[in-house]
């Protein structure tokens, strides 16, 4: 009995779902717990052949993953492949070669993550109190702080038995910890946190940051330089047909490191070609993921080379040229004038990041 009932369950719902979502009129004499689930539902002719267009998008995907598998598999086969991830301990490097069994990079130095959670310690304080700045019945920060400078002690206190830092650095890290402590030893015995203090507090601390974020940068730049050297001396001729992809959030984009580093390798003609920059919405990605992405990638130029001509008008949004025209002739319908970018042609070889030039500052050595 239980059996029949899930049969007819299954069946009416999937009558349901094939046509469509209008009012039921439920079979007579049937049981409250059933009622209300069954019965044949009306079918609007125009919405069931609206779904049925709009499902072959969806079914697009399973058909995507399927050929992604194939040609990772044929990529794989015939290229390397270097992946350059962000991670806090300065990034991580993979080398994919056909027929062989990936590398992983050495680390970067841990000096760099030392540095580099150091700097981080005196921003993080000011992500503490500026909620509450100047506004003494605010008392949610004191906690945070209190629990925070714990930590910051014991980390200053325990500095010197540290063999990963080189002696001549650890006076800034040690001061740096050190001004911390005393400003929220500051903060907690009044009970408030007011602007001026902070703003000296930020005054006081930026040298030594801006020396930590020097010595930590030139850290982790030679270690991949070291790692590219040996690669590239590795695969020899192979490295030019070699693939690369770095990624990066938005706000490491411009500069990125492990992309910069990997250019210097890979040269101009490879950039947007072989050598990509993802970008992601997290800091971190898995290889699984850009491998995924970059096959995606290169799927896609084969089909556009397949159906336009062209072997890289997929790397660009398909309608951003037809929705580019639109853009302007509705200003113009406005009376307003256009605001869009120079047009680039498909395969640009620029940097996937800001170039132009402009007045203000563009590094920590520009700022006064």
């Amino acid at each position: 009995m239980k059996r029949a009932l899930l049969g007819l369950t299954a069946s009416v719902l999937a009558a349901g779902l094939a046509t469509g979502t209008a009012s039921a009129q439920a079979p007579a004499n049937l049981p409250d717990y059933l009622a209300n689930i069954s019965g044949n539902t009306a079918s609007n002719p125009s919405d069931v052949a609206t779904r049925d267009i709009l499902q072959l998008d969806i079914g697009m995907f399973s058909l995507y993953d399927r050929a992604s598998n194939i040609y990772r598999r044929n990529i794989l086969a015939k290229h390397p492949i270097i992946l350059a991830m962000f991670t806090n301990e300065g990034g991580r490097l993979m080398l994919f070669r056909p027929g062989q069994a990936p590398i992983d990079a050495p680390k970067v130095p841990k000096v760099y993550q030392i540095l580099k959670s150091t700097g981080h310690s005196s921003m993080a304080l000011s992500q503490v109190v500026i909620p509450s700045v100047n506004n003494p019945n605010d008392k949610r920060w004191i906690a945070p702080m209190a629990a925070y400078r714990t930590q910051m002690k014991t980390a200053l206190d325990g500095l010197d038995a540290s063999n990963d830092i080189q002696a001549d650095w650890k006076p800034a890290v040690k001061e740096i910890l050190a001004n911390n402590v005393a400003y929220m030893d500051d903060c907690l015995a009044k009970g408030v946190v007011t602007l001026e203090p902070l703003l000296a507090f930020a005054k006081k601390q930026a040298p030594n940051i801006k020396l930590i974020i020097n010595w930590a940068a030139a850290t982790q730049v030679k270690h991949w330089m070291g790692v590219m050297d040996e690669w590239s001396k590795m695969l020899g001729p192979d490295m030019d047909k070699t693939y690369a992809a770095s990624n990066t959030i938005y706000v490491a984009r411009q500069n990125n490191v492990l992309f910069s580093v990997l250019a210097q390798y890979f040269g101009p003609e490879a950039i947007n070609d072989r050598l990509m920059l993802i970008e992601t919405m997290g800091f971190t990605t898995t290889p699984e993921d850009m491998l995924t992405a970059m096959t995606r990638i290169i799927g896609d130029r084969s089909v556009g080379e397949l159906f336009f001509g062209n072997y890289k008008i997929m790397d660009f949004e398909l309608m951003g040229g037809d929705g580019r025209k639109t853009i302007i002739s509705e200003m113009q319908r406005r009376g307003k004038q256009p605001f869009l970018p120079p047009a680039v042609p498909f395969g640009s070889k620029q940097w996937p990041t800001l170039i132009t030039t402009g007045p203000g500052p563009t590094s920590l050595d520009d700022l006064k």
